[in-house]
């Protein structure tokens, strides 16, 4: 496997009882957690997580927008996958897709990401090393189709008369 494979994709999850809501589904809430868990295994390769933190900087999630396509229920087993679409100095904009292990995609999510400096807490550049990091999986991941998904809006369209 490459060192910096397009797009990432996370180990296997597991959707947890607790996870159910009283439609006998996954919470809407979870597929956040399932999104958050997989990018936390990407952001090693990144140069971001606990050990970053402690240096005084980490990353806070400025948007995110979710696409639910297919329902999960109990004890499914999942998988995210992570496309790094665009960054700068501070900033990082990614695309994920949560997979059942049968090969569906259930939901996607498109966030955009800061890079923060917590004495302020203000939005900072990230370091040269971690600059390199992203620049080696963005050529990779450029290699990708854009998603069909990624860029959308929410709002209700209505027909002109």
């Amino acid at each position: 496997m490459s060192e910096t494979p397009a797009p990432f994709r996370s180990s296997e999850m597991k959707v947890l009882p607790e996870w159910i809501d009283f439609n006998g589904h996954l919470n809407m809430a979870y597929y956040n957690v399932l999104f958050d868990q997989g990018v936390d295994q990407a952001y090693a390769q990144i140069g971001f997580g606990p050990d970053y933190q402690r240096t005084g900087c980490t990353t806070y999630v400025a948007e995110f927008h979710v696409c639910y396509l297919r329902e999960l229920h109990e004890g499914d087993s999942v998988y995210t996958t992570l496309q790094l679409l665009d960054y700068d100095e501070k900033r990082f904009h990614s695309f994920q897709q949560l997979w059942h292990s049968d090969g569906w995609l259930a939901a996607t999510g498109e966030g955009l990401t800061l890079h923060v400096d917590q004495s302020g807490p203000r939005v900072a550049p990230m370091p040269e090393a971690v600059l390199a990091k992203l620049d080696k999986m963005h050529r990779a991941h450029a290699t990708l189709p854009t998603p069909t998904q990624a860029g959308r809006s929410i709002g209700i369209r209505r027909k002109s008369t």
